[in-house]
């Protein structure tokens, strides 16, 4: 069942396995099913230490992985394969013993956790989101015996997913109930679950000489410049990647023909631990000041000081402000084509945004769903000719120009569209199933007052990357660079880094 080459690296991983794992199979004879036979007992063939048992389970087609005396609360519904791949050698590895590589603060916050928790991620296995949380989910179901986590392929689940009305993915409830959506770090969970660090963790912190607020690649690269100047450097970060934890692949940055995003960020990250930067992750910034020292608080309360500081926030999703964008979201809005659309397979949705995200949304959607519906506002599409050429080809998708997108319109969910044509006055309603919004980002700049921004809430920069307020520098998505790619934010996070440091000599 995998490819010769997989087989070749999994050997090597199983070799890893330190002590015996047994597979407990739930299986029918539907197609799902002996799919997923045929992978747990090739697994099994590949390692001595990896058993096969046939019980029923919860959920059929189904199969835990579990010590041969011991259930570890393990649950794969469905085949984990694609990006979940590597979430079953994971689970297999930890299973047998090997130790995660978690931070000891996380292992006994989760260890901590009293009560009985009972997981269920929702996912699709073309999503590159969704692994995080399943890993997570299994770390923790590995580390308390009071945790337990079910991996729930929506492909292989259609009908559940349809009663409980998931259209996004992933999509987690704890013990039954809606817990989460979307990408979430262990950190993120162990958060949501009221063991994160509070306030009182970041009293006492000694002043900063470079204090940057963004983890993403301006973020990491301002960080690790001003580590290497041998000065005490400190990163506040909401999630440590930023956007590009939500970017599947990079094919333009130099040097690199191919990556994935959080492949470059978990790089990203390796590299600033090296110089022991102190990274306060899942901590949002809400209110910077200038005194003798430049003042960022928190929004749990803490004030962190520093010498200098770069602003490198980054932008978020921009959303279309129409009624029905914040009533439907996760319920046929969807802003990641990757993630979400398997679970529009078969209907009908539309893409607002003819740039090259859009255009990109809408091919991506066209092989999937059963008619695409692109809206761009202006007279005609922005995205790059080759994109246009591509999309012109598709048999399912229908292109409207100078179309204002009025309403997003349902009941429990999204049942259809209205725009406005700029053209004729006239107004239109489509009927569908899933809007996905394309049209760019906003800088995440609103808590900024003291900062100069632009017309369009960038942070106003020099050639030092510095602002208006001295001491204060920025780089990255949130300034007014005129091109918003990774390799120019990383670049504009060291002149930011250099620059500070310059502004700390002459000071």
């Amino acid at each position: 069942m995998l490819e010769a080459d997989i087989k070749q690296q999994l050997d090597q991983y199983l070799q890893l396995m330190e002590g015996d794992v047994v597979l407990r199979v739930s299986a029918g004879d539907d197609a799902v099913s002996k799919e997923m036979l045929d992978l747990v007992n090739e697994l099994a063939s590949m390692s001595s230490r990896i058993s096969v048992e046939h019980v029923t389970l919860v959920r059929t087609p189904s199969f835990s992985v579990d010590r041969p005396s011991e259930e570890t609360g393990i649950v794969f519904a469905g085949i984990p394969l694609g990006h979940e791949f590597t979430s079953l050698v994971l689970a297999l590895l930890q299973v047998s013993g090997r130790a995660p590589k978690v931070d000891a603060d996380a292992i006994k916050q989760i260890q901590n956790i009293q009560g009985t928790y009972h997981f269920e991620s929702y996912i699709s296995l073309s999503c590159h989101n969704c692994p995080d949380v399943v890993q997570a989910l299994n770390v923790m179901s590995v580390l308390n015996p009071n945790i337990s986590h079910t991996m729930i392929d929506g492909g292989a689940f259609k009908a559940e997913v349809e009663a409980k009305e998931i259209m996004a993915v992933p999509t987690v409830f704890l013990n039954g109930e809606a817990f989460g959506n979307g990408r979430m770090s262990l950190e993120e969970i162990l958060a949501k679950l009221g063991t994160g660090p509070n306030a009182s963790a970041f009293e006492n912190k000694d002043p900063y000489d470079v204090l940057v607020i963004g983890g993403g690649p301006a973020g990491a690269s301002a960080a690790v410049y001003a580590a290497r100047k041998g000065i005490r450097t400190g990163i506040v970060a909401e999630r440590f990647g930023g956007q590009v934890m939500d970017t599947m692949g990079i094919e333009n940055f130099i040097g690199t023909s191919y990556t994935e995003g959080p492949k470059l960020v978990a790089s990203l990250e390796e590299h600033v631990k090296e110089y022991g930067i102190d990274v306060m992750n899942l901590q949002r910034a809400k209110r910077l000041e200038k005194k003798d020292l430049v003042e960022v608080e928190l929004e749990n309360g803490a004030v962190l000081k520093s010498k200098s500081v770069i602003l490198s926030t980054g932008a978020r999703w921009r959303n279309v402000n129409v009624p029905g964008e914040a009533e439907f979201k996760n319920k046929g809005v969807a802003y990641c084509p990757h993630c979400d659309g398997p679970l529009f397979e078969g209907k009908r949705v539309a893409v607002i945004g003819g740039g090259n995200s859009g255009i990109e949304a809408a091919i991506d959607l066209a092989g999937i769903v059963k008619h695409v519906t692109v809206l761009e506002f202006a007279a005609e599409l922005k995205a790059d000719q080759v994109l246009q050429d591509r999309l012109h080809s598709l048999p399912n998708v229908t292109v409207v120009t100078n179309a204002q997108t009025t309403e997003i319109t349902g009941t429990d969910k999204v049942n259809g569209i209205s725009y406005l044509s700029r053209e004729t006055n006239e107004t239109h309603h489509v009927e569908l199933e899933g809007v996905f919004v394309q049209i760019g980002l906003v800088p995440n700049t609103d808590w900024l007052d003291s900062v100069e921004r632009n017309n369009f809430g960038e942070i106003v920069v020099d050639r030092h990357g510095a602002t208006n307020v001295p001491g204060v520098f920025a780089a990255g998505d949130c300034t007014n660079s005129a091109y918003k790619q990774i390799i120019i934010s990383m670049g504009s996070g060291a002149t930011a880094a250099l620059g500070a440091f310059d502004y700390m000599i002459r000071n």
